[in-house]
């Protein structure tokens, strides 16, 4: 299914995906739930503990890889248990694992592509490219997912402060890598 959909997806395929690499698929097993659990909360607005195909629709188009809502709604349904209205957070992990086998192919490579995915995970961050996350690059980086964390600077400040350890009002790659694997994620 999920095949079927990238080919009527021209959006989503993979030459059209910002910096698209094998690494998009979440392949680590110490840090693939915590991040796709990040991934599933933030697209998950209501926090009702399911993602609808809308939430996932709109999702999508604020990252700038919007599909057809139509197309987006057939793939959620062949993911869904009989009378549930929306994602939960397994059919999401597995919905993740198709695609990802369905655009990159699954290849387990350990430690090094595990830091590959922290690596281009912090550049999603660092727009500017410098090797650090400003408190303006933050704020634009949650603006764009919609989180209400993104609205007020001084919390975006408040956010930084709590990981950055020398205290120079930025995040670089090593901060940013410790708090990735040392903040706790809530599995309902």
């Amino acid at each position: 299914m999920a095949e079927a959909f990238l080919k009527s997806s021209p959006s989503l395929k993979p030459a059209a995906l910002p910096r698209a690499s094998p690494s998009f698929r979440l392949r680590s097993s110490s840090l693939n739930s915590v991040r796709l659990r990040r991934v599933f909360d933030i697209f998950d607005r209501n926090g009702d503990g399911v993602i609808t195909a809308d939430e996932l629709c709109e999702a999508l188009d604020r990252l700038g890889l919007g599909a057809d809502p139509s197309e987006l709604r057939s793939l959620v349904a062949s993911f869904l248990q009989p009378g549930q209205s929306g994602l939960n957070f397994d059919a999401f992990h597995s919905l993740h694992r198709e695609l990802g086998d369905a655009i990159f192919g699954y290849n387990d490579g350990g430690e090094e592509e595990e830091e590959d995915d922290m690596m281009e995970a912090f550049r999603v961050f660092d727009e500017d490219g410098d090797g650090y996350i400003s408190a303006k690059e933050l704020q634009a980086v949650l603006g764009k997912l919609g989180l209400v964390e993104g609205r007020s600077i001084d919390r975006v400040y408040e956010m930084i402060g709590s990981v950055d350890r020398n205290h120079d009002g930025r995040v670089d790659y090593f901060e940013f890598k410790n708090m990735m694997k040392s903040v706790p994620v809530q599995i309902s």
